[in-house]
Protein backbone atom coordinates (compact mmCIF):
# COMPACT_ATOMS: atom_id res chain seq x y z
CA UNK A 1 0.00 0.00 0.00
CA UNK A 2 1.58 3.36 -0.83
CA UNK A 3 2.07 5.87 2.03
CA UNK A 4 -0.28 7.45 4.34
CA UNK A 5 -0.98 10.88 2.97
CA UNK A 6 -1.24 12.51 6.47
CA UNK A 7 0.63 13.22 9.85
CA UNK A 8 2.05 10.13 12.22
CA UNK A 9 1.93 12.31 15.09
CA UNK A 10 0.15 14.87 16.65
CA UNK A 11 0.99 16.78 20.08
CA UNK A 12 -1.60 15.73 23.07
CA UNK A 13 -5.16 16.99 22.80
CA UNK A 14 -5.72 19.86 24.43
CA UNK A 15 -8.67 20.45 26.56
CA UNK A 16 -11.33 22.13 23.79
CA UNK A 17 -15.12 21.72 25.48
CA UNK A 18 -16.63 22.49 22.41
CA UNK A 19 -14.10 20.16 19.80
CA UNK A 20 -17.44 17.95 19.28
CA UNK A 21 -19.32 20.93 17.43
CA UNK A 22 -18.81 20.21 13.59
CA UNK A 23 -16.82 17.09 14.54
CA UNK A 24 -16.24 14.62 11.73
CA UNK A 25 -16.51 11.03 13.92
CA UNK A 26 -15.80 7.94 12.42
CA UNK A 27 -17.84 4.52 13.44
CA UNK A 28 -15.81 1.52 14.22
CA UNK A 29 -17.63 -2.07 14.27
CA UNK A 30 -15.07 -3.36 16.12
CA UNK A 31 -16.25 -6.93 15.13
CA UNK A 32 -15.68 -6.02 11.30
CA UNK A 33 -12.77 -3.75 11.14
CA UNK A 34 -9.54 -5.84 11.61
CA UNK A 35 -8.56 -9.15 13.37
CA UNK A 36 -5.18 -9.42 14.84
CA UNK A 37 -4.92 -12.77 15.98
CA UNK A 38 -6.04 -15.12 13.02
CA UNK A 39 -10.17 -15.79 14.83
CA UNK A 40 -12.23 -14.42 12.17
CA UNK A 41 -13.19 -11.44 14.60
CA UNK A 42 -12.12 -8.06 14.52
CA UNK A 43 -10.48 -6.79 17.81
CA UNK A 44 -9.21 -3.93 20.00
CA UNK A 45 -4.98 -4.74 18.80
CA UNK A 46 -6.78 -4.39 15.28
CA UNK A 47 -8.12 -1.38 15.62
CA UNK A 48 -4.72 0.07 17.18
CA UNK A 49 -3.14 -1.19 13.74
CA UNK A 50 -5.26 0.53 11.48
CA UNK A 51 -5.47 3.85 13.54
CA UNK A 52 -3.29 5.83 11.03
CA UNK A 53 -5.03 4.67 8.30
CA UNK A 54 -8.28 6.22 10.15
CA UNK A 55 -6.05 9.83 11.29
CA UNK A 56 -4.79 9.93 7.66
CA UNK A 57 -8.64 10.61 6.66
CA UNK A 58 -8.62 13.59 8.38
CA UNK A 59 -11.42 13.21 10.89
CA UNK A 60 -11.56 14.34 14.65
CA UNK A 61 -12.61 11.45 16.59
CA UNK A 62 -13.88 7.78 16.60
CA UNK A 63 -16.56 6.23 18.32
CA UNK A 64 -16.19 2.40 18.71
CA UNK A 65 -19.04 0.27 18.71
CA UNK A 66 -19.51 -1.80 21.14
CA UNK A 67 -16.47 -3.92 22.83
CA UNK A 68 -17.70 -5.10 26.79
CA UNK A 69 -18.63 -8.72 27.80
CA UNK A 70 -21.46 -9.67 26.58
CA UNK A 71 -23.44 -13.25 25.57
CA UNK A 72 -23.48 -11.95 21.92
CA UNK A 73 -27.14 -12.44 21.28
CA UNK A 74 -26.87 -9.02 19.78
CA UNK A 75 -23.46 -8.91 18.92
CA UNK A 76 -21.95 -6.17 22.14
CA UNK A 77 -25.06 -4.31 22.22
CA UNK A 78 -26.21 -7.07 25.11
CA UNK A 79 -24.06 -5.88 27.81
CA UNK A 80 -22.97 -8.23 30.53
CA UNK A 81 -20.23 -6.50 32.38
CA UNK A 82 -19.84 -2.74 31.95
CA UNK A 83 -16.54 -2.47 33.11
CA UNK A 84 -14.26 -5.07 31.20
CA UNK A 85 -13.83 -5.80 27.71
CA UNK A 86 -14.79 -9.20 26.24
CA UNK A 87 -12.16 -11.77 25.30
CA UNK A 88 -12.82 -11.86 21.72
CA UNK A 89 -12.20 -8.06 21.47
CA UNK A 90 -9.18 -8.41 23.54
CA UNK A 91 -8.38 -6.51 27.54
CA UNK A 92 -8.57 -3.74 29.25
CA UNK A 93 -4.63 -3.01 28.51
CA UNK A 94 -6.04 -3.59 25.48
CA UNK A 95 -8.34 -1.03 25.49
CA UNK A 96 -6.06 1.45 27.33
CA UNK A 97 -3.41 1.51 24.27
CA UNK A 98 -6.03 1.76 21.72
CA UNK A 99 -6.59 5.25 23.74
CA UNK A 100 -3.07 6.63 23.51
CA UNK A 101 -2.19 5.88 20.39
CA UNK A 102 -5.44 7.44 19.23
CA UNK A 103 -4.69 10.76 21.01
CA UNK A 104 -1.04 10.56 19.71
CA UNK A 105 -2.20 10.36 16.50
CA UNK A 106 -5.01 13.33 17.20
CA UNK A 107 -7.79 11.01 17.25
CA UNK A 108 -10.16 11.95 20.17
CA UNK A 109 -12.21 8.42 21.21
CA UNK A 110 -16.32 7.76 21.84
CA UNK A 111 -17.28 4.58 22.93
CA UNK A 112 -20.68 2.88 22.45
CA UNK A 113 -22.55 3.16 26.16
CA UNK A 114 -25.56 0.50 25.94
CA UNK A 115 -27.65 1.63 29.10
CA UNK A 116 -31.21 1.61 28.32
CA UNK A 117 -30.84 -2.05 29.16
CA UNK A 118 -28.45 -5.50 29.66
CA UNK A 119 -28.32 -8.85 28.92
CA UNK A 120 -30.39 -11.19 30.90
CA UNK A 121 -27.31 -12.73 32.08
CA UNK A 122 -25.95 -9.66 33.67
CA UNK A 123 -25.27 -9.73 37.34
CA UNK A 124 -27.99 -7.22 38.71
CA UNK A 125 -30.32 -9.29 36.40
CA UNK A 126 -29.47 -12.63 37.65
CA UNK A 127 -30.60 -10.88 41.23
CA UNK A 128 -33.59 -8.94 40.02
CA UNK A 129 -35.05 -11.91 38.62
CA UNK A 130 -34.29 -14.40 41.76
CA UNK A 131 -37.63 -12.95 44.25
CA UNK A 132 -39.61 -10.37 44.39
CA UNK A 133 -38.33 -8.79 47.35
CA UNK A 134 -34.47 -8.93 46.87
CA UNK A 135 -32.45 -5.80 47.18
CA UNK A 136 -32.50 -5.27 42.91
CA UNK A 137 -35.83 -6.26 42.70
CA UNK A 138 -36.91 -3.27 40.94
CA UNK A 139 -33.85 -2.87 38.66
CA UNK A 140 -35.73 -3.44 35.97
CA UNK A 141 -39.11 -3.45 34.43
CA UNK A 142 -41.32 -5.90 35.73
CA UNK A 143 -45.06 -6.06 35.98
CA UNK A 144 -48.07 -8.53 36.52
CA UNK A 145 -49.61 -10.31 33.78
CA UNK A 146 -53.50 -9.30 33.40
CA UNK A 147 -56.27 -11.37 34.56
CA UNK A 148 -56.07 -13.73 31.60
CA UNK A 149 -51.98 -14.49 31.72
CA UNK A 150 -51.28 -12.38 28.63
CA UNK A 151 -49.30 -9.05 28.95
CA UNK A 152 -49.67 -5.64 31.21
CA UNK A 153 -50.42 -3.98 27.74
CA UNK A 154 -49.90 -3.76 23.83
CA UNK A 155 -46.11 -2.86 23.84
CA UNK A 156 -43.71 -3.99 21.22
CA UNK A 157 -40.78 -5.09 21.05
CA UNK A 158 -38.60 -3.83 18.09
CA UNK A 159 -37.09 -7.41 16.94
CA UNK A 160 -40.90 -8.40 16.73
CA UNK A 161 -43.69 -9.83 18.74
CA UNK A 162 -44.74 -8.48 22.63
CA UNK A 163 -42.19 -6.23 24.48
CA UNK A 164 -43.34 -8.54 27.58
CA UNK A 165 -41.04 -12.00 28.16
CA UNK A 166 -42.74 -14.07 30.92
CA UNK A 167 -40.44 -15.11 34.37
CA UNK A 168 -41.29 -18.49 35.78
CA UNK A 169 -38.87 -17.96 38.68
CA UNK A 170 -41.08 -14.46 40.11
CA UNK A 171 -44.21 -15.04 37.70
CA UNK A 172 -44.10 -11.91 36.33
CA UNK A 173 -43.32 -10.36 33.07
CA UNK A 174 -40.70 -7.80 32.54
CA UNK A 175 -40.01 -5.43 29.55
CA UNK A 176 -37.52 -5.60 26.44
CA UNK A 177 -37.62 -3.36 23.86
CA UNK A 178 -35.39 -5.36 21.54
CA UNK A 179 -34.47 -9.09 22.10
CA UNK A 180 -36.07 -10.97 25.30
CA UNK A 181 -32.27 -11.38 26.10
CA UNK A 182 -32.27 -7.75 26.72
CA UNK A 183 -34.09 -6.94 29.59
CA UNK A 184 -34.89 -3.05 30.28
CA UNK A 185 -33.57 -1.48 33.01
CA UNK A 186 -35.67 1.02 35.64
CA UNK A 187 -34.64 4.34 35.24
CA UNK A 188 -37.36 5.50 37.47
CA UNK A 189 -35.27 3.93 40.14
CA UNK A 190 -32.33 6.00 41.65
CA UNK A 191 -30.06 3.40 42.67
CA UNK A 192 -30.17 2.49 38.71
CA UNK A 193 -29.41 5.87 37.32
CA UNK A 194 -26.79 6.00 40.31
CA UNK A 195 -25.12 2.71 39.13
CA UNK A 196 -25.12 3.55 35.37
CA UNK A 197 -23.38 6.71 36.43
CA UNK A 198 -20.80 4.96 37.74
CA UNK A 199 -19.89 2.91 35.06
CA UNK A 200 -19.87 6.43 32.70
CA UNK A 201 -17.03 7.67 35.37
CA UNK A 202 -15.09 4.43 34.94
CA UNK A 203 -14.66 4.72 31.91
CA UNK A 204 -14.00 8.51 31.76
CA UNK A 205 -11.49 7.99 34.18
CA UNK A 206 -9.82 5.42 31.59
CA UNK A 207 -9.17 8.64 29.33
CA UNK A 208 -12.16 8.24 26.78
CA UNK A 209 -13.38 11.74 25.43
CA UNK A 210 -17.21 11.10 25.21
CA UNK A 211 -20.25 8.31 24.40
CA UNK A 212 -22.68 7.28 21.77
CA UNK A 213 -25.49 6.62 24.13
CA UNK A 214 -27.56 3.63 22.63
CA UNK A 215 -31.19 3.88 22.13
CA UNK A 216 -31.16 7.23 24.47
CA UNK A 217 -35.23 7.64 24.21
CA UNK A 218 -35.71 4.35 25.61
CA UNK A 219 -34.53 5.11 29.07
CA UNK A 220 -37.81 5.63 30.32
CA UNK A 221 -41.02 4.17 29.96
CA UNK A 222 -45.13 5.68 31.80
CA UNK A 223 -44.69 3.62 34.66
CA UNK A 224 -48.87 3.30 34.42
CA UNK A 225 -48.14 1.26 31.65
CA UNK A 226 -50.90 3.12 29.58
CA UNK A 227 -51.32 1.00 26.22
CA UNK A 228 -50.04 2.32 23.22
CA UNK A 229 -52.55 3.58 20.75
CA UNK A 230 -52.60 2.67 17.06
CA UNK A 231 -51.04 4.70 14.48
CA UNK A 232 -53.42 5.98 11.38
CA UNK A 233 -52.05 3.89 8.39
CA UNK A 234 -50.79 7.83 6.60
CA UNK A 235 -48.54 8.30 8.98
CA UNK A 236 -46.54 4.83 9.46
CA UNK A 237 -42.79 5.22 8.45
CA UNK A 238 -40.43 3.19 8.13
CA UNK A 239 -37.54 5.23 9.95
CA UNK A 240 -37.27 3.07 13.11
CA UNK A 241 -38.13 -0.45 12.03
CA UNK A 242 -38.53 -1.75 8.32
CA UNK A 243 -42.10 -1.90 6.72
CA UNK A 244 -42.58 -5.61 7.31
CA UNK A 245 -42.77 -4.74 11.42
CA UNK A 246 -45.56 -4.47 13.01
CA UNK A 247 -44.22 -2.21 15.44
CA UNK A 248 -45.02 0.48 12.82
CA UNK A 249 -48.66 0.07 14.14
CA UNK A 250 -48.35 1.72 16.99
CA UNK A 251 -47.87 5.65 18.41
CA UNK A 252 -45.37 4.96 20.62
CA UNK A 253 -46.19 7.77 23.31
CA UNK A 254 -45.70 5.55 26.52
CA UNK A 255 -42.88 3.13 25.74
CA UNK A 256 -39.96 5.58 25.07
CA UNK A 257 -39.61 9.25 24.24
CA UNK A 258 -41.12 10.04 27.89
CA UNK A 259 -40.59 13.71 29.67
CA UNK A 260 -38.45 12.24 32.88
CA UNK A 261 -35.88 11.51 30.61
CA UNK A 262 -34.24 14.91 30.44
CA UNK A 263 -33.73 14.90 34.13
CA UNK A 264 -31.26 11.86 33.78
CA UNK A 265 -29.74 13.55 30.92
CA UNK A 266 -29.13 16.57 33.14
CA UNK A 267 -27.39 14.33 35.87
CA UNK A 268 -25.31 12.88 32.80
CA UNK A 269 -24.37 16.08 31.41
CA UNK A 270 -23.28 17.28 34.98
CA UNK A 271 -20.74 14.18 35.07
CA UNK A 272 -19.39 14.76 31.80
CA UNK A 273 -18.82 18.73 32.89
CA UNK A 274 -16.31 17.43 35.54
CA UNK A 275 -14.07 16.38 32.87
CA UNK A 276 -11.97 18.73 30.86
CA UNK A 277 -13.99 17.81 27.27
CA UNK A 278 -16.11 15.30 27.19
CA UNK A 279 -19.11 14.71 25.03
CA UNK A 280 -22.34 12.36 24.03
CA UNK A 281 -24.18 12.07 21.24
CA UNK A 282 -27.36 10.21 21.41
CA UNK A 283 -29.03 7.83 19.31
CA UNK A 284 -33.11 9.01 18.84
CA UNK A 285 -35.37 6.22 17.44
CA UNK A 286 -38.71 8.08 17.20
CA UNK A 287 -40.52 7.48 13.56
CA UNK A 288 -43.03 10.62 14.91
CA UNK A 289 -41.22 12.86 16.66
CA UNK A 290 -37.24 12.17 16.27
CA UNK A 291 -36.57 15.81 15.27
CA UNK A 292 -38.58 17.17 18.43
CA UNK A 293 -36.76 14.90 20.42
CA UNK A 294 -33.61 15.63 19.57
CA UNK A 295 -34.26 19.15 19.96
CA UNK A 296 -35.34 18.68 23.76
CA UNK A 297 -32.47 16.51 24.86
CA UNK A 298 -29.64 18.46 22.69
CA UNK A 299 -31.40 22.38 24.27
CA UNK A 300 -29.23 24.50 26.73
CA UNK A 301 -26.30 23.61 27.97
CA UNK A 302 -27.32 20.89 30.56
CA UNK A 303 -28.39 17.82 28.76
CA UNK A 304 -26.52 15.96 25.72
CA UNK A 305 -23.96 17.66 23.46
CA UNK A 306 -25.55 16.36 20.57
CA UNK A 307 -27.84 13.47 18.99
CA UNK A 308 -28.99 11.99 15.74
CA UNK A 309 -32.95 10.71 14.22
CA UNK A 310 -33.05 8.64 10.93
CA UNK A 311 -34.32 11.15 8.56
CA UNK A 312 -31.25 10.75 6.37
CA UNK A 313 -30.54 6.74 7.54
CA UNK A 314 -34.14 5.73 6.19
CA UNK A 315 -35.00 3.97 3.01
CA UNK A 316 -36.53 6.84 1.28
CA UNK A 317 -33.31 8.44 -1.10
CA UNK A 318 -32.33 11.43 -0.37
CA UNK A 319 -33.22 14.23 -2.51
CA UNK A 320 -32.57 18.08 -2.30
CA UNK A 321 -35.95 18.78 -1.42
CA UNK A 322 -35.50 16.25 2.04
CA UNK A 323 -32.33 17.39 2.56
CA UNK A 324 -33.75 21.35 3.37
CA UNK A 325 -36.63 20.56 4.80
CA UNK A 326 -35.15 18.37 7.47
CA UNK A 327 -32.60 20.89 7.78
CA UNK A 328 -35.07 23.51 8.12
CA UNK A 329 -37.33 21.80 10.30
CA UNK A 330 -34.43 21.31 12.98
CA UNK A 331 -33.78 25.00 12.89
CA UNK A 332 -37.16 25.59 13.73
CA UNK A 333 -37.82 23.40 16.77
CA UNK A 334 -34.39 23.14 18.40
CA UNK A 335 -32.55 26.74 17.57
CA UNK A 336 -30.20 26.15 20.19
CA UNK A 337 -29.35 22.63 19.80
CA UNK A 338 -27.34 20.64 17.61
CA UNK A 339 -27.25 17.86 15.30
CA UNK A 340 -24.95 15.15 14.25
CA UNK A 341 -25.73 14.06 10.88
CA UNK A 342 -25.13 10.04 9.01
CA UNK A 343 -25.82 8.49 5.86
CA UNK A 344 -24.92 4.80 7.54
CA UNK A 345 -24.11 3.13 10.30
CA UNK A 346 -24.05 -0.46 11.70
CA UNK A 347 -28.42 -0.72 11.71
CA UNK A 348 -29.39 0.36 8.19
CA UNK A 349 -28.45 -0.91 4.47
CA UNK A 350 -25.28 1.16 3.55
CA UNK A 351 -26.49 4.70 1.75
CA UNK A 352 -24.67 3.76 -1.75
CA UNK A 353 -27.06 0.70 -1.82
CA UNK A 354 -29.87 2.81 -0.58
CA UNK A 355 -29.33 6.13 -3.30
CA UNK A 356 -27.31 5.72 -5.13
CA UNK A 357 -27.56 2.37 -6.81
CA UNK A 358 -29.75 3.49 -10.02
CA UNK A 359 -27.47 6.59 -10.65
CA UNK A 360 -25.72 7.20 -13.99
CA UNK A 361 -22.27 7.89 -12.53
CA UNK A 362 -22.36 6.14 -9.42
CA UNK A 363 -18.83 7.31 -8.18
CA UNK A 364 -19.64 10.80 -8.58
CA UNK A 365 -22.91 10.73 -6.78
CA UNK A 366 -21.33 9.36 -3.96
CA UNK A 367 -18.87 11.88 -3.81
CA UNK A 368 -21.21 14.82 -4.33
CA UNK A 369 -23.43 13.31 -1.39
CA UNK A 370 -20.24 12.91 0.70
CA UNK A 371 -19.45 16.42 -0.23
CA UNK A 372 -23.45 17.68 0.83
CA UNK A 373 -23.17 15.59 4.56
CA UNK A 374 -19.68 17.22 5.29
CA UNK A 375 -20.84 20.65 4.50
CA UNK A 376 -24.03 20.68 6.99
CA UNK A 377 -24.42 22.58 10.04
CA UNK A 378 -23.95 19.96 12.58
CA UNK A 379 -21.34 17.11 13.42
CA UNK A 380 -21.11 14.43 10.99
CA UNK A 381 -20.78 10.35 11.54
CA UNK A 382 -18.90 8.46 9.28
CA UNK A 383 -19.44 4.79 9.07
CA UNK A 384 -16.17 2.43 8.46
CA UNK A 385 -16.40 1.59 4.57
CA UNK A 386 -18.50 4.52 3.38
CA UNK A 387 -15.44 6.52 2.46
CA UNK A 388 -14.67 3.30 -0.09
CA UNK A 389 -17.86 3.08 -1.51
CA UNK A 390 -19.01 -0.03 -0.04
CA UNK A 391 -22.13 -1.50 -0.90
CA UNK A 392 -24.73 -3.25 1.43
CA UNK A 393 -23.43 -6.60 1.18
CA UNK A 394 -25.56 -9.59 -0.24
CA UNK A 395 -25.66 -12.51 2.29
CA UNK A 396 -27.33 -16.24 2.11
CA UNK A 397 -29.76 -17.33 4.77
CA UNK A 398 -27.29 -19.83 6.58
CA UNK A 399 -24.92 -17.05 6.68
CA UNK A 400 -27.08 -14.47 8.13
CA UNK A 401 -25.62 -13.89 11.97
CA UNK A 402 -28.24 -10.85 12.99
CA UNK A 403 -31.43 -11.91 15.17
CA UNK A 404 -33.59 -9.39 13.64
CA UNK A 405 -32.80 -10.34 10.02
CA UNK A 406 -33.32 -14.11 10.66
CA UNK A 407 -36.57 -13.22 11.95
CA UNK A 408 -38.22 -10.96 9.55
CA UNK A 409 -36.19 -12.35 6.29
CA UNK A 410 -36.87 -12.42 3.85
CA UNK A 411 -38.64 -8.98 3.18
CA UNK A 412 -36.18 -7.58 5.59
CA UNK A 413 -32.85 -8.91 5.51
CA UNK A 414 -31.38 -8.13 8.73
CA UNK A 415 -28.37 -5.60 9.55
CA UNK A 416 -25.40 -8.35 8.56
CA UNK A 417 -25.23 -6.32 5.05
CA UNK A 418 -23.99 -3.72 6.49
CA UNK A 419 -21.47 -5.30 8.91
CA UNK A 420 -19.13 -7.58 6.92
CA UNK A 421 -15.48 -7.42 7.02
CA UNK A 422 -13.63 -4.06 5.96
CA UNK A 423 -11.51 -4.64 2.95
CA UNK A 424 -7.88 -3.58 3.07
CA UNK A 425 -5.75 -5.56 0.16
CA UNK A 426 -7.82 -7.56 -2.46
CA UNK A 427 -4.75 -9.24 -2.93
CA UNK A 428 -4.85 -10.69 0.52
CA UNK A 429 -7.25 -13.36 1.59
CA UNK A 430 -10.21 -11.97 3.08
CA UNK A 431 -9.33 -8.69 1.71
CA UNK A 432 -6.93 -8.08 4.04
CA UNK A 433 -9.11 -8.72 7.07
CA UNK A 434 -7.79 -11.91 8.83
CA UNK A 435 -6.18 -14.87 8.13
CA UNK A 436 -8.97 -16.87 8.77
CA UNK A 437 -12.71 -17.56 8.00
CA UNK A 438 -14.74 -14.38 8.97
CA UNK A 439 -17.43 -14.36 11.44
CA UNK A 440 -19.08 -12.49 8.34
CA UNK A 441 -18.18 -13.90 4.87
CA UNK A 442 -16.31 -10.50 2.78
CA UNK A 443 -18.50 -9.86 -0.01
CA UNK A 444 -16.48 -10.19 -3.41
CA UNK A 445 -18.32 -6.93 -4.96
CA UNK A 446 -16.17 -5.14 -2.11
CA UNK A 447 -12.62 -6.07 -2.98
CA UNK A 448 -12.51 -4.03 -5.95
CA UNK A 449 -13.30 -1.32 -3.45
CA UNK A 450 -10.71 -2.15 -1.04
CA UNK A 451 -8.41 0.56 0.22
CA UNK A 452 -5.12 -1.06 -1.50
CA UNK A 453 -6.84 -0.08 -4.90
CA UNK A 454 -7.96 3.04 -3.73
CA UNK A 455 -5.23 4.45 -1.90
CA UNK A 456 -3.20 7.10 -3.82
CA UNK A 457 -5.57 7.28 -7.03
CA UNK A 458 -6.76 10.81 -6.89
CA UNK A 459 -10.01 10.01 -8.69
CA UNK A 460 -11.05 7.19 -6.36
CA UNK A 461 -13.47 8.01 -3.31
CA UNK A 462 -11.06 7.23 -0.57
CA UNK A 463 -9.09 10.64 -1.91
CA UNK A 464 -12.01 12.58 -2.39
CA UNK A 465 -13.05 12.35 1.51
CA UNK A 466 -9.48 13.08 2.52
CA UNK A 467 -9.44 15.80 0.10
CA UNK A 468 -12.40 16.87 1.18
CA UNK A 469 -12.11 16.64 4.85
CA UNK A 470 -8.96 18.77 4.42
CA UNK A 471 -10.81 21.35 2.32
CA UNK A 472 -13.28 21.37 5.29
CA UNK A 473 -10.59 21.90 7.79
CA UNK A 474 -9.77 24.78 6.65
CA UNK A 475 -12.89 27.02 6.56
CA UNK A 476 -14.73 27.62 10.26
CA UNK A 477 -18.05 28.49 8.01
CA UNK A 478 -18.54 24.72 6.81
CA UNK A 479 -17.66 23.44 10.85
CA UNK A 480 -19.32 25.46 13.28
CA UNK A 481 -21.04 28.46 11.07
CA UNK A 482 -24.89 29.22 10.79
CA UNK A 483 -26.55 28.35 7.73
CA UNK A 484 -29.42 29.50 5.42
CA UNK A 485 -30.82 28.17 2.50
CA UNK A 486 -30.77 30.22 -1.26
CA UNK A 487 -32.90 29.22 -4.24
CA UNK A 488 -31.50 27.08 -7.00
CA UNK A 489 -33.12 25.40 -10.26
CA UNK A 490 -32.97 21.60 -10.39
CA UNK A 491 -32.25 18.45 -8.01
CA UNK A 492 -30.04 20.83 -6.07
CA UNK A 493 -29.34 22.46 -2.94
CA UNK A 494 -27.76 25.78 -1.73
CA UNK A 495 -26.94 27.35 1.42
CA UNK A 496 -24.80 29.80 2.96
CA UNK A 497 -22.50 29.29 6.17
CA UNK A 498 -21.33 32.17 7.94
CA UNK A 499 -19.14 31.62 11.24
CA UNK A 500 -17.35 35.07 12.23
CA UNK A 501 -15.66 37.05 9.31
CA UNK A 502 -16.83 34.27 7.21
CA UNK A 503 -19.07 33.42 4.58
CA UNK A 504 -19.59 30.70 2.15
CA UNK A 505 -22.14 29.87 -0.02
CA UNK A 506 -22.32 25.65 -0.77
CA UNK A 507 -24.13 24.49 -3.92
CA UNK A 508 -24.85 20.60 -4.29
CA UNK A 509 -26.33 19.11 -7.99
CA UNK A 510 -27.65 16.05 -6.81
CA UNK A 511 -29.20 14.83 -10.08
CA UNK A 512 -27.77 13.99 -13.73
CA UNK A 513 -28.95 17.11 -15.05
CA UNK A 514 -27.19 20.84 -15.06
CA UNK A 515 -28.52 22.97 -12.23
CA UNK A 516 -27.64 26.87 -11.74
CA UNK A 517 -27.73 29.24 -8.76
CA UNK A 518 -27.88 32.92 -8.89
CA UNK A 519 -26.28 34.96 -6.42
CA UNK A 520 -28.20 38.26 -7.18
CA UNK A 521 -26.44 41.94 -8.27
CA UNK A 522 -23.91 42.87 -6.41
CA UNK A 523 -22.59 39.70 -4.49
CA UNK A 524 -19.08 39.45 -4.82
CA UNK A 525 -17.69 35.86 -4.60
CA UNK A 526 -14.39 34.63 -4.56
CA UNK A 527 -14.45 30.74 -5.67
CA UNK A 528 -12.57 28.16 -3.55
CA UNK A 529 -11.09 24.94 -4.73
CA UNK A 530 -9.51 22.13 -3.12
CA UNK A 531 -12.17 20.11 -2.70
CA UNK A 532 -12.21 18.09 -6.22
CA UNK A 533 -15.82 19.32 -7.16
CA UNK A 534 -16.74 20.82 -10.44
CA UNK A 535 -19.04 23.94 -11.04
CA UNK A 536 -17.99 27.08 -12.69
CA UNK A 537 -18.92 30.87 -12.04
CA UNK A 538 -20.87 33.35 -15.24
CA UNK A 539 -20.98 36.54 -13.55
CA UNK A 540 -23.50 36.24 -11.14
CA UNK A 541 -24.48 32.74 -11.97
CA UNK A 542 -22.88 29.69 -10.94
CA UNK A 543 -23.37 26.76 -13.00
CA UNK A 544 -22.85 23.48 -11.76
CA UNK A 545 -22.96 20.20 -13.89
CA UNK A 546 -24.53 16.90 -12.78
CA UNK A 547 -23.25 15.44 -9.67
CA UNK A 548 -21.17 18.93 -9.10
CA UNK A 549 -20.31 21.35 -6.79
CA UNK A 550 -19.19 24.52 -6.16
CA UNK A 551 -18.02 26.57 -3.11
CA UNK A 552 -17.28 30.54 -2.78
CA UNK A 553 -16.54 33.06 0.01
CA UNK A 554 -18.90 35.70 -0.15
CA UNK A 555 -16.93 39.47 0.56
Amino acid sequence: MPALQRHETQPSLAPDRDWWRGAVIYQIYPRSYQDSNGDGVGDLRGVIARLPYIASLGVDAIWISPFFKSPMKDFGYDVSDYRDVDPMFGSLADFDAMVAEAHRLGLRVMIDEVISHTADVHPWFRESRSSRNNPKSDWYVWADARPDGTPPNNWLSIFGGSAWQWDTRRQQYYLHNFLAEQPDLNFHNLEVQDALLDVTRFWLERGVDGFRLDTINFYFHSQRLEDNPPLPVEERNDQTAPAVNPYNYQDHHYDKSRPENLGFLERFRALLDEYPAAAAVGEVGDSQRGLEVVAAYTAGENRVQMCYAFDFLAPEKISAAKVRSVLEAFGRVASDGWSCWAFSNHDVMRHASRWAAGEPDRLAYLKVVSALLMSLRGSVCLYQGEELGLGEAELAFEDLQDPYGIRFWPEFKGRDGCRTPMVWDDLKPHGGFSSAKPWLPVATQHLPLAVSRQQGDPNSLLEHYRRFLAFRAGHPALIKGEIEFLAIEGDAIAFARREGNEQIVCAFNLGSKQASLTLGAGKKEQPLGGHGLSGTAEGDKIIIPEYGAWFGRLE
